[in-house]
């Protein structure tokens, strides 16, 4: 096998890194080519953030594997969800200006607004658009792949019915992020993308982010994306997805060097090389829960999950672990945080449904808390075979999940 090209290590070198930071560090690089090839993952971007400060930032493997292009720290992936915690802070922002409250109807704010339970259309309040709790199922079908606007989304909440009562269960729901962001774009008199650059990108120089995917491939340094077969375990090359208009939802692409400063920002509590982006308050409640989340992990070194505001909050090993994963036709992304030890870490592949983005700042963790490593890279691999028997049982009875030549209709 083709051994991946490392590339574009920037910022800071291993020589010029602290002694903590050298040992948490070492080796690394090793853990990443193996976990790579043996999750058949072409290309990747690591940022490592630890007591606060930038100790890594580097490309791993390739952005295009047919012109043997290699990723870097400027390499463009979608980010996919993590843009959920892009709207939160900007909205976050809004409400320390005194601008937006978080527990005031949004009626109040977009007089207009209706949902299918005139309860809800009542009570309904931003905190409860960013935290999962409508008590609307995902309806993502509204959305994937259609022409609606976001405004016209917005508008047609109104037929969508709920499955439970406003606040009652967590789930999880794009269309309450598109309502978000449009929120914030009235509130601020203009748009969530304008809000989000006035707010985030700006302030923090995230001069390389873009805000849809369209624009990000008018560059010449972008991801491709890529898919494994089920059947013969090849990883190839797939069409970039067509989303819809969803941007505050799950829009924005962005690179390692931009998202390395992000993650900054949340590690120190809304704070920026000196400036305040968002309020230590506002900054914390995104890290604090409201919502728990049903079920229990597989894993006994995790403990039970909940939400915050645009971030899952679980512990990792007894520890506080603060996260957003990204998922896309042939993207998986990971943001996640331990408070603790202000560590932090970005994970961006370029391979559908790729655990690597979990585990990586897992093992960031491990060292960075001096904890004997886990060999999580076999446990997902056991699973992932587990899995495929699974679906290639079900197959070979007749159970397909799209029937061919069909597509839903929006």
């Amino acid at each position: 096998m083709r051994r991946l090209v490392f590339s574009g290590l920037v910022c800071l070198s291993l020589a010029a890194l602290t002694a903590p930071a050298s040992e948490l560090l070492n080796g690394f690089d090793l853990f990443m080519e193996q976990a790579m090839r043996d999750h058949g993952v072409n290309g990747a971007a690591v940022a490592v953030v630890h007591e606060g400060k930038l100790v890594l930032m580097k490309g791993y493997g390739f952005r295009d594997v047919a012109q043997h292009l290699p990723v870097t720290p400027t390499t463009v992936f979608p980010i996919a969800s993590i843009t959920k915690s892009f709207t939160v802070t900007a909205l976050g922002a809004l409400v320390d200006e005194g601008k937006l409250e978080w527990d005031k109807p949004v009626r109040e704010y977009l007089p207009g607004f209706r949902m299918y339970d005139p309860v809800a259309t009542d009570q309904l309040s931003p905190r409860d658009l960013v935290t999962h709790r409508s008590g609307l199922p995902r309806h993502d079908i509204i959305w994937y792949s259609s022409s609606f606007t976001r405004e016209q989304l917005v508008d047609r909440l109104r037929y969508l019915e709920p499955n439970k009562p406003l606040r009652s269960t967590f789930q999880y729901n794009n269309l309450m992020f598109v309502t978000a962001g449009y929120l914030g774009g009235k509130v601020a008199g203009s748009t969530w993308e304008e809000l989000v650059r006035k707010k985030i990108l700006q302030p923090l120089g995230m001069t390389r982010t873009m805000l849809t995917s369209a624009e990000a491939r008018k560059g010449n340094d972008y991801a491709l994306p890529y898919r494994r077969n089920l059947h013969t375990d090849d990883v190839s090359v797939i069409e970039f997805p067509n989303w819809g208009d969803v941007g505050p939802a799950g829009s924005i692409n962005s690179n390692i060097e931009d998202m390395a400063k992000y993650l900054l920002m949340h590690v120190n509590k809304g704070t920026f090389e000196g400036r305040t982006l968002l309020s230590k308050n506002n900054a914390e409640q995104m890290q604090t829960p409201q919502m728990v989340l049903r079920g229990i992990s597989p894993d006994s070194e995790l403990g039970d999950q909940s939400y915050g505001m645009g971030f899952f909050i679980q512990s990792y090993r007894g520890y506080k672990i603060v996260s957003h994963g990204g998922n896309l036709d042939g993207f998986s992304l990971n943001l996640a945080m331990m408070p603790e030890t202000r560590t932090g870490v970005v994970v961006l592949t370029n391979l559908d449904g790729a655990s690597v983005r979990d585990f990586v700042p897992w093992n960031i963790f491990n060292r960075a808390l001096g904890l004997e490593p886990i060999d999580w890279s076999s446990r997902f691999l056991e699973r992932r075979k587990k899995a495929k028997e699974q679906e290639l049982a079900a197959e070979s009875k007749g159970y397909t999940g799209q029937k061919k030549d069909t597509r839903s209709k929006s």
